[in-house]
């Protein structure tokens, strides 16, 4: 995996390609390459190299005669590692022996060892250690005149996920492709039609798109796109209009995607309550739900399923829905609940949390949720992503794209939405009319609060380079602090690759409390609320040890200095919202950490956005 281009029409093919590329850097990658036709030749020219785009394009000089005529047609991808080492070699597209026919491949073919064993019987030679190789190779040897019917033939043969782009120097103008768990968007223009992974790769040309469902082929020539099955039957599937602009997928003077999208979080928010509150009833209107009053008055349990820090937005969905609205509520691993056989009672409702929509073990949660009968809503920030369409009912976060790795206003926009279901659910039971509008202006002033924690931002800088030497640090919490903590910690170790566990604050003392000396400093959301208390003598407890202590406390709360060594203020609110403030500014603290240590924040090594593999 991890991203995927092809073009085909009348302009420059290779500068397409590298573009589109350029667009997917965001989701991680070791390695890239294009594959592109000269008019007349017998085989393809491939390029690629390990590293990154600045390095294809190098090659793509070098190697490229200026005097050969490349038609516009040509597949280009970024290479995430899982099947061999990050190498020029391993890097995509792979070639089939012929070099006539070359594949681009998101995925994991779990069957390719017994693949690759025929296909090296009936002399086929293997270049790379990739299980991607061996669709190049299936669909030489299924060829006989037809790519489509090659590329189907090819894929029935496949155990796994792919999304896949193929082309061929017989056909010349045609990319075919393919998926079955791993995303396929079709852009659509008069005169030519770009193939990608992610809409990023898209937007500069055009806004109208097709996304596919599993088990969909598309052959595109120039402007025109037809759909078939894997019966070999033409399926129509309707086209989608991107909502947002290239320009919000550029960095608009910010040093790096993350600042901008953390700096986007007030806006993101806002966008994400729009239309939706209900001061007079004290209520919120969700359409997209497609559920009655009656229908979540009868839900005796509500099911989250998330994986990352979908997950731990999903730890704060449960208090909301246990603590608004009466309903007992689980939050389950998404990785783990299809394997576990899941007890799902009738009329019990299931969320799946996933910015991209694609997450390949949330994808497969809904499908078991489905598959048991459950009603399962899908809160998603792409619009046409899989779990929006595979569930048909829900709620978008319309956050706009979200470059970073890691996550951040997805994380605040996915709190935000989670609040307002539980009051929407809240609503049809215990939840009165008066408290209902308390807690809904309360969520209108978020879109403030989180704009109070970024007036912090040059505090915050001082206090993240104080401790960005660390090479471990520990982060607790109670109560909704708990979730924040976790999402804290998982912040900084993605992008600053210090070492950093988040831990219950009561848990502190059961092992962690072990580790714990003036080397490693401990970052505790200890907001104004209920519970203050017991989290002051965890950071006691922590001081006694002589590790550092940064609270991140309310606004005007003189008590808390007394307890540690410093300290980062977020705007008084409700306990229900507190979570978001703390967690901006615990992104705040992870990104000046990360600076401080010179590391790669966009791109953190070994991470890709969108997990499409198990």
């Amino acid at each position: 995996m991890c991203g995927i281009v092809g073009y085909t029409g009348q302009a420059d093919v290779g500068g397409i390609l590298v573009s589109g590329l350029r667009r997917l850097e965001y989701r991680g990658y070791d390695s890239a390459g294009v594959a592109l036709y000269a008019d007349g030749d017998s085989e393809l020219t491939v390029v690629k190299t390990s590293g990154k785009i600045v390095d294809l394009e190098a090659s793509m000089q070098a190697e490229l005669p200026e005097s050969k005529p490349f038609s516009s047609m040509g597949i280009g991808h970024t290479r995430w590692a899982t099947h061999g080492a990050p190498t020029q070699i391993n890097a995509h597209p792979h070639s089939s022996d012929n070099k006539e026919i070359a594949v681009v491949h998101n995925g994991i073919i779990e069957n390719y060892a017994d693949l690759k064993a025929h296909l090296i019987a009936d002399g086929c030679t293997f270049n790379s250690e990739t299980d991607s190789e061996v669709i190049a190779h299936l669909v030489q040897q299924c060829y006989q005149g037809d790519l489509r019917a090659a590329v189907t033939a090819a894929v029935k043969k496949l155990t796994g996920t792919y999304g896949i782009a193929v082309i061929s120097t017989k056909h010349p103008g045609t990319i075919v492709a393919a998926r079955s768990g791993s995303p396929i968007v079709v852009g659509l223009q008069d005169d030519e039609t770009i193939v990608a992974s992610d809409v990023s790769a898209i937007v500069s040309r055009t806004k109208q798109v097709i996304f596919l469902n599993d088990g969909d082929i598309v052959t595109a020539t120039g402007g025109d796109v037809e759909i078939t099955s894997m019966s070999s039957t033409t399926v129509t599937r309707e086209s989608t209009l991107i909502d947002w602009d290239v320009d919000e997928i550029e960095k608009g003077g910010y040093d790096h995607f993350m600042l901008k999208e953390i700096h986007e979080q007030p806006a993101a928010i806002a966008t994400g309550l729009r239309g939706r509150l209900d001061e007079t009833e004290g209520t919120v209107r969700l359409g997209g739900l497609r559920m009655t009053p009656m229908d979540m008055a009868r839900v005796p349990r509500m099911i989250l399923a998330a994986c990352g820090t979908s997950y731990y937005a999903g730890m704060v969905g449960k208090y909301y829905f246990e603590d608004f609205a009466g309903i007992p509520a689980d939050i389950q691993q998404a990785a783990e609940f299809r394997y576990r056989n899941p007890i799902i009672e009738p009329n019990a409702c299931m969320v799946a949390i996933s910015q991209s929509g694609e997450t390949a073990d949330t994808l497969a949660a809904v499908r078991e949720g489905l598959m048991k009968g459950a009603t399962v809503l899908g809160i998603c920030n792409v619009v046409g992503s899989t779990i929006a369409r595979e569930t048909g009912r829900g709620v978008y976060l319309h956050a706009g794209p979200e470059i970073g790795v890691a996550s951040t206003k997805a994380f605040s926009c996915q709190v935000t939405v989670l609040a307002e279901m539980a009051i929407m659910f809240g609503r049809t039971r215990r939840l009165s009319a008066s408290v209902g509008r308390e807690m809904v202006r309360e969520l209108a002033r978020l879109p403030d609060i989180a704009a109070a924690v970024l007036e912090r931002e040059a505090e915050i800088k001082v206090i993240a380079e104080k401790y960005a030497a660390a090479e471990d640090a520990f982060f607790i919490g109670r109560g909704y602090m708990f979730p924040a903590a976790l999402e804290g910690a998982l912040k900084l170790k993605e992008i600053s690759y210090m070492h950093a566990e988040g831990y219950h604050a009561a848990e502190l003392k059961h092992g962690p409390i072990a580790l714990l000396d003036e080397d490693v400093p401990v970052i505790v959301p200890v907001p104004d609320l209920p519970d203050k208390e017991k989290t002051i003598g965890n950071m006691q407890e922590c001081r006694a040890r002589k590790s550092p202590v940064i609270a991140i406390a309310t606004e005007g709360d003189k008590e808390i200095d007394a307890y540690c060594d410093d300290v980062i203020r977020v705007p008084r609110c409700q306990e229900f919202i507190a979570p978001i403030p703390v967690v901006i500014a615990e992104q705040l603290f992870a990104y000046y950490v990360a600076k401080a240590r010179g590391c790669e924040i966009d791109q953190p090594r070994n991470l890709a956005k969108s997990v499409t593999v198990e």
